[in-house]
């Protein structure tokens, strides 16, 4: 296999396979190895070419990797449902050690945005900076039961890609069409019986429970911000105050009229935020 040096197509990324903690963990590269590496982190039931629409534009400044989270995409399936935010955490960390990736920038949305938290609490010597979309510390019952049962009805599947793209464009229905076509074309497989069905393991489901990481915020020294969507209420205003209470450095950006995913949904607006907060911090040449 080719390997990430050898990635000249910027528009592109390379498919590669690591074997962390005994799964086969797929990830794509889109090059610049030579750059600050930035991990791009995906939610729950998500996978790592939903990013493929910011990586084109962050691949230039910097070695952008995006992994399927176990269970996720072409990612192996943990054969004891081990899918907590701290599993996740275990692999990323892995990951990172085993591409010899230092000085790295995190961003996630939703569940991989509790990874990000978590790994640069533990591991301050490896995060420069962290990017969270929409999401905090917490993960309150009714959330996780709100999203667990829609899990379960997706595992049936659907009998069409048309069927899976009305689906999507339901619960996200702020995101482009184009957009929740790539989402749907890349996520989805076709079952034995036809019917189109998501790539993630049903098992999953068992970690998405009430969490609380505030034991590991509060060892975060990077500079983060956490870009929210005002039409969502994964992170309520009480602990946006903990927020600025427990990290200082902390910037929380909220975006009028975005839901849970707000670089789906305006994708320019977010990244004219992230290169702001990469540039602030020196993580970007200012002159770019």
């Amino acid at each position: 296999m080719t390997s990430p040096a050898g990635n000249t197509n910027l528009f592109e990324p390379l498919d590669y396979r690591a074997q962390i903690n005994g799964l086969g963990i797929h990830y794509v590269d889109w090059g610049s190895v030579d750059r600050q590496p930035l991990l791009l982190l995906h939610g729950i039931a998500r996978d790592a070419r939903t990013f493929d629409h910011l990586a084109v534009h962050l691949n230039r400044r910097h070695h952008v990797i995006a992994p399927d989270l176990r269970g996720h995409g072409d990612s192996d399936w943990d054969p004891h449902g081990a899918y907590l935010v701290e599993d996740y955490v275990r692999d990323i960390e892995a990951l990172a050690e085993q591409l010899h990736l230092r000085d790295i920038i995190l961003w996630g949305n939703s569940t991989g945005g509790r990874v990000a938290q978590v790994l640069a609490g533990i591991r301050p010597d490896l995060v420069a900076a962290v990017i969270c979309e929409d999401v905090g510390p917490e993960r309150p019952r009714e959330v996780s039961n709100r999203r667990a049962e829609r899990m379960t009805k997706e595992a049936s599947g659907w009998t069409s890609m048309d069927s899976l793209l009305l689906h999507l464009k339901a619960h996200h229905p702020r995101t482009s069409e184009a957009l929740l076509l790539a989402h749907a074309h890349h996520s989805s497989k076709v079952r034995p019986d036809g019917c189109f069905v998501l790539k993630r393991d049903p098992r999953i489901v068992e970690g998405f429970v009430p969490t609380e990481l505030w034991r590991f915020v509060q060892q975060i020294k990077a500079p983060i911000v956490y870009i929210l969507g005002a039409g969502s209420s994964i992170v309520p205003p009480d602990t946006q105050e903990r927020l600025r209470e427990t990290l200082p450095q902390a910037q929380i950006i909220t975006m009028p009229g975005l839901g849970h995913y707000p670089s789906d949904e305006d994708p320019a607006g977010v990244l004219g935020i992230v290169k702001q907060f990469l540039s602030a911090h020196k993580t970007i040449p200012r002159s770019d």
